[in-house]
């Protein structure tokens, strides 16, 4: 709908899609061609709306759970419209969200190949990410959880950076908290985001696995710097008041590694389960968060 080039306008659309009955967890299953939506997730319709008014009014009507949060998801590198929306509806469906999901589709090539591209499509973006949180705190007053995946947690990061320098401080406390899944960010300027920062949004969790052979790939991109979505041990993150759980027990599977908390059954089961107060996730949360030193 929107595709790769960069706009200096952000334009808003409501998308409705179908998940088919015999969907499985972390699953997107997609075909091509004539695509049927008893088996495949399907766009059943697509709606641009009139700016940020719209929004928050499409928002109110299709809320379900007035007390509950909002999940605003940045998208990774590598990724289409379609991919992404996909992506949030199955996120959406499969951990049971009672209220509507916004995506920010920044302008990623889409491409395997478009990786200098999407890095400077990031920094294009940060603005406008800010400008959204901005938005949403003033005409829905909702509680915010932000999840960036993958080169999204790095806009993440600069539209939060960008909100503190310019002292704009209620978009950031209207955080219900920050996700940041499988990060495409050198661990060095994670720091000092988070310090310029100042007290991060919590709770602030970074996912992380071992396994994640697409950040083995943005190392190798980068000059062979580790990224920290491959962090193994929470020392560097001292002083930063940030969890850092590690999904390299469970299975890799058809995401390369890179989208384990929410493709992998397994995973996505302890994450409700914590979610929900569970005792035995509790218990379960010490095998997967990296310790302090």
């Amino acid at each position: 709908m929107f595709g790769k080039d960069r706009s200096d306008t952000m334009t808003y659309a409501r998308a409705n899609i179908s998940i088919p009955p015999g969907h499985e967890t972390g699953q997107i299953e997609r075909g091509s061609g004539r695509i049927n939506a008893t088996h495949h997730f399907a766009p059943l319709s697509v709606t641009r709306l009139n700016g940020n008014e719209a929004l928050a009014k499409q928002l109110a009507n299709a809320r379900t759970a007035q007390h509950e949060p909002l999940l605003l998801y940045v998208h990774g590198y590598n990724n289409t419209l379609e991919d992404a929306a996909f992506r949030l509806a199955q996120i959406q469906h499969d951990f049971d969200l009672p209220n509507p999901s916004l995506l920010f589709a920044w302008p990623s090539a889409g491409d395997p190949l478009g990786y200098a591209y999407d890095r400077d499509s990031v920094l294009f973006a940060r603005s406008d990410l800010a400008q959204l949180l901005e938005t949403l705190n003033r005409t829905t007053n909702s509680r915010i959880i932000l999840l960036g995946h993958s080169l999204g947690s790095h806009l993440v990061m600069e539209a939060l950076r960008q909100l503190a320098l310019e002292g704009k401080s209620r978009p950031l406390a209207a955080l219900d908290a920050v996700v940041l899944m499988s990060p495409d960010i050198d661990p060095d300027v994670f720091r000092k985001q988070a310090r310029e920062i100042g007290p991060l949004p919590q709770p602030f969790v970074i996912m992380t696995s071992q396994k994640d052979r697409v950040l083995n790939l943005a190392a190798l991109l980068t000059g062979d710097k580790t990224r920290l979505g491959r962090l193994q041990d929470n020392a560097d993150m001292r002083n930063l008041n940030v969890t850092v759980l590690d999904f390299s027990p469970f299975e890799a599977g058809t995401s390369a590694g890179h989208m384990v908390p929410v493709s992998s059954p397994a995973a996505i089961r302890f994450l409700r389960r914590l979610t929900d107060g569970a005792g035995q996730a509790r218990t379960e949360f010490s095998q997967f968060a990296l310790q302090k030193p």
